[in-house]
């Protein structure tokens, strides 16, 4: 149990939070691409996120941008180029990750559910 009411109340309120950005569709998969890989153009993303449209990773790097997971940089061109990394609250998703990673590997069978674009 929570011990008080208060306990509970704000483990819901951060958990909402998390999982109101991070459980969208996409959004967990493209910060794990920038959390394995590092900084990486659109297009690169577009390639790496099999199955997820062009407007979708736009308005899903908006949105994560506007939660200070993301960076956005312009590269001035010619050609001009949009590159994305992860900002330190980004990053800092990395051991949490990483554990979804290990609790799926041992409790979530392959089989019970496929990612988004997956054979």
């Amino acid at each position: 149990m929570c011990g008080t009411p208060q306990a509970c109340t704000g483990a819901e309120v951060a958990l909402t939070r998390v999982f109101t950005l991070l459980g969208k569709r996409w959004t967990g998969l493209i910060v794990a691409v920038l959390t394995n890989n590092g900084p990486a153009y659109f297009s690169e993303l577009r390639r790496t996120v099999p199955g997820i449209s062009e407007r979708m990773l736009s308005d899903r790097l908006t949105e994560l941008a506007d939660a200070g997971l993301v960076l956005r940089e312009v590269d001035e061109g010619p050609p001009l180029r949009v590159s994305y990394r992860l900002t330190e609250a980004g990053a800092a998703l990395r051991p949490a990750l990483t554990e979804l990673a290990v609790w799926a590997d041992r409790h979530l069978p392959a089989s019970a559910l496929r990612p988004p674009g997956s054979c």
